[in-house]
């Protein structure tokens, strides 16, 4: 059924074009687009401050502040706040993209979660795994534009680099700060980075010079 003859529980202040299709028992807030030929599923809620243009959205999905422009989104989704799906995004059943993570010509498997700061690009994700805050898939070299694969159950640590093009197989583990360059096996467990160096009562010359 199109926008232009459902009868939407919204709030005033919503834009949404005619050529938008929305489903049963949708709430649209104030301050949301809906534009082109989007597609919106049941008991989905979109909240302020949201832009969905040409996507899918799923049913009982969870939209909050965010950017979505031609991407599909499926069921029992969170997105938001501050997310950005950039073209060719499918986000799986029960995922999460939560606050300042960018997703881009990417897929993420069923139950996936990337909670915070994070870049998904030119990558393919399984099923149930965990993208920590500040990683980074490192699709682009300078020159050309590379694709990653994750399977099944991974865990990705915070602040890993997945430099593309890699594989990283079922129920791998990377640890947190690991720059990641080769494929993995299943069950393999990854730790690339340097133990520290500690200098004893030095710290004072360097607080020194920042006072």
């Amino acid at each position: 059924m199109g926008a232009k003859n459902q009868k939407i529980p919204t709030t005033f202040g919503a834009y949404i074009e005619e050529t938008a299709e929305i489903g049963e028992n949708v709430k649209i807030y104030p301050n949301v687009y809906i534009l082109g030929n989007t597609k919106i599923g049941a008991n989905t809620v979109i909240y302020p401050n949201t832009t969905i243009e040409d996507s899918v959205i799923g049913e009982n999905c969870e939209i909050k502040s965010s950017y979505i422009e031609e991407s599909v989104v499926k069921n029992n989704v969170q997105i938001g706040p501050f997310a950005h799906l950039r073209p060719k995004s499918v986000v799986g059943d029960e995922c999460k993209v939560g606050n300042f993570v960018e997703i881009k010509n990417a897929t993420l498997g069923k139950g996936t979660k990337a909670s915070h700061l994070a870049y998904v690009g030119d990558a393919d994700i399984g099923e149930d795994c965990n993208i920590g805050c500040g990683v980074i898939f490192v699709n682009y070299n300078g020159k050309s534009k590379n694709r990653t694969k994750v399977g099944n159950n991974c865990f990705i640590g915070s602040n890993c680099n997945v430099i593309a093009p890699v594989n990283i197989a079922d129920n791998s583990y990377i640890c947190a700060g690991t720059t990641q360059t080769v494929d993995t096996e299943n069950d393999d467990f990854v730790i690339g980075r340097c133990r520290e160096t500690i200098k004893k009562n030095r710290a004072h010359n360097y607080l020194k010079e920042m006072r």
